[in-house]
């Protein structure tokens, strides 16, 4: 039965007076969109990092999000598993959509691919539950990464963690905590059509919606 979405911080507190610590493997895209998540469910639930983003292009891009995001889960004492770069399926799936702009039909197909694949390793690693830090961007349509959360709920048989990280300045905090820890936060979302508008919008010196404006310095290890 997935949880509810109108009170998440009393949903977290009921499992928490609970006195139980139910396995939560939370789908992860990098380390920024993961800190301020992983603060409120840290002490709720047992977690495991699962970073299966085949959507992330160039490939040097992917490792630098895979490698930070590894660093601070060690940093943090959680579990990080590594799914496979699909990025010839996730082009198969996303063909004929390549002109759509974020949070248009290419981005769900991306949400269900990636939840897709959490929600059946959950499953099959029986854990008790997924979810995903996504909801976490002001880009990221909430609504619908839950609406295909809950429908994989009810295909794989798991409970899905259904949320709006963004909520209670949670992206606030995300930014506050990448500061504070020096992580590496990229300037576009990540596939080669977000990075494509990025790199014309900065070119046109416009700003438009799919602006990622918040970058943050780099560090030197990259």
């Amino acid at each position: 039965m997935p949880m509810r979405s109108d009170n998440l911080i009393s949903e977290l507190n009921s499992v928490k007076a609970s006195g139980s610590r139910p396995g939560l493997l939370l789908h992860t895209c990098c380390a920024p969109c993961s800190t301020y998540v992983l603060e409120l469910l840290r002490e709720v639930f047992d977690l495991t990092l699962y970073f299966y983003d085949p959507n992330i292009h160039p490939r040097e891009e992917y490792e630098a999000r895979r490698d930070e995001m590894r660093r601070y889960a060690e940093r943090l004492l959680i579990p990080f598993t590594e799914g496979p770069y699909d990025v010839d399926r996730w082009f198969e799936v996303t063909k004929g959509h390549e002109s759509g702009s974020e949070g248009s039909e290419r981005c769900f197909i991306c949400y269900e691919m990636r939840l897709s694949k959490a929600a059946r390793f959950a499953r099959d690693n029986g854990f008790e539950y997924f979810g995903t830090v996504l909801s976490i961007s002001p880009h990221k349509k909430a609504e619908k990464i839950n609406e295909i959360g809950l429908q994989l709920a009810g295909e794989y048989g798991i409970k899905y963690l259904k949320a709006d990280f963004k909520k209670r300045d949670g992206f606030k905090r995300s930014i506050a905590l990448s500061k504070e820890h020096g992580l590496y936060r990229q300037d576009y979302c990540g596939c080669v059509y977000s990075k494509k508008s990025r790199v014309t919008s900065s070119e046109s010196g416009v700003k438009d919606n799919n602006s990622y404006n918040y970058r943050l310095p780099t560090p030197n290890y990259f």
